[in-house]
């Protein structure tokens, strides 16, 4: 379930899931390029740290050079929750340039 608290989404109780249609093929196109716009080469080594699967898997399967298996979703969906952090986070400093740039002008 998410929750919605004051414009913020609390992904505590949600759970990104794949199935069996999605194993064997390339990710979506757009989640591609969400993950690639909203995580770094550093997120990547955490994540392949955290769950052994290797940095070049996980960077495979994001480019979608490398399909996605039940082994590899396991490290894909660790990436989805920290692409949607830092997307968060450059929202919320996004917001800040913005207020700082109008005292400006």
């Amino acid at each position: 379930m998410v929750s919605l608290k004051k414009g913020v989404i609390n992904l505590k109780y949600v759970t990104i899931m794949f199935n069996e249609d999605h194993y064997g093929k390339p990710i979506d196109e757009r989640l591609s390029i969400t993950l690639r716009r909203n995580t770094t080469k550093d997120d990547y080594a955490n994540v392949a740290s955290r769950t052994s699967i290797s940095f070049s898997t996980i960077r495979d399967v994001v480019y979608r050079t490398n399909s996605l298996t039940k082994g590899n979703s396991k490290a894909i969906r660790a990436l989805i929750r920290i692409a949607f952090d830092n997307s968060l986070a450059r929202q919320l400093q996004a917001e800040g340039d913005k207020k700082f740039l109008n005292r400006m002008l």
